[in-house]
């Protein structure tokens, strides 16, 4: 089994060195793949001096560009990504790909308490975490962890899905998930990083949340849809029984809100049909 472990590093030159020494130090057959995003400080050099390959982007196109352009580039059979700023320990590699071994085709380092870079993101975090469980139907530990092991051919049908910034991680799993791929998740803890964070919390944390409802909608369309639908035909009851009990009769906004449950039921019913005849096309 080959192989490829793959640093998406944006002026990282202060942590990456480090990271790949020891990287090669506990894994000396693995390919190592530094995606210097448009760094503007010695990043690549750095980190090809410590023995990894790198490949450079002409400019800074995130962190999801970069993963995509290690995935691409890797002649691995399995890719394990990782962040260059110190934060994952190299030793706990050998842990994602015994479960790999097993028979998984994901498997993702999930951070314990404390290893959280404040407590504003470990709540988002775990906002975004039981929202995924919920339109998955699978437990999620950890969704935006970016330390992971993949089955390299199957992370690659799914590279057209990934986001050019921060949320590469939500997409991957929760299209594994739907694609009926097995996903497993192995405690770790994180180190502070090196450096400053290249994540702002209400920006990418936005965006997480929009990636979500994106994939859910593509992925399980009648988990967006039926509570909708749902909410909508709870109201026109209620606002019926209302005016029935003061007024004796039946509104127009009853009748409104009842026709656009249904047709919002039957939108997500439609969907689902059309995802599940996606994935037979792709098989």
């Amino acid at each position: 089994m080959k192989i490829s472990i793959v640093l998406p590093a944006k002026n990282e030159s202060a942590a990456v060195g480090s990271t790949v020494a020891r990287i090669r130090s506990l894994m000396p057959h693995a390919e190592i793949l530094v995606i210097n995003d448009g760094s503007t400080d010695g990043t690549a050099m750095v980190a090809a001096a410590a023995g990894a390959g790198v490949l450079n982007h002409p400019y800074s196109k995130g962190n999801g560009a970069a993963i995509k352009s290690g995935a691409r580039a890797a002649v691995g059979d399995v890719i394990v990504f990782m962040d260059a700023d110190g934060q994952h320990d190299p030793a706990d590699i050998s842990r994602l790909l015994e479960k790999i071994a097993q028979g998984h085709d994901m498997v993702v380092g999930a951070r314990q308490k404390g290893s959280q870079a404040s407590l504003g993101r470990g709540f988002a975090n775990s906002l975004y975490n039981w929202l995924a469980s919920w339109m998955t139907g699978h437990k999620v530990e950890d969704l935006t962890s970016g330390f992971r092991a993949v089955q390299a051919n199957k992370f690659r049908e799914f590279l057209y899905l990934l986001p050019n910034g921060f949320s590469y991680p939500t997409t991957s799993t929760m299209a594994f998930f739907r694609a009926g791929y097995s996903v497993t998740y192995i405690p770790i803890h994180t180190a502070t990083r090196v450096g400053k964070s290249h994540i702002r919390l209400l920006r990418d944390g936005s965006r997480f949340l929009l990636i979500i409802f994106k994939i859910g909608t593509l992925f399980s369309p009648l988990k967006i849809f039926a509570p909708v639908a749902l909410t909508m035909f709870g109201l026109a009851s209620a606002w019926y029984g209302w005016t029935w009990w003061h007024q004796g009769r039946f509104t127009n906004m009853s009748a409104l809100l009842y026709t656009g449950s249904v047709m919002i039921f039957l939108m997500g019913l439609i969907s689902e049909q059309i995802t599940a005849l996606m994935y037979k096309g792709e098989e």
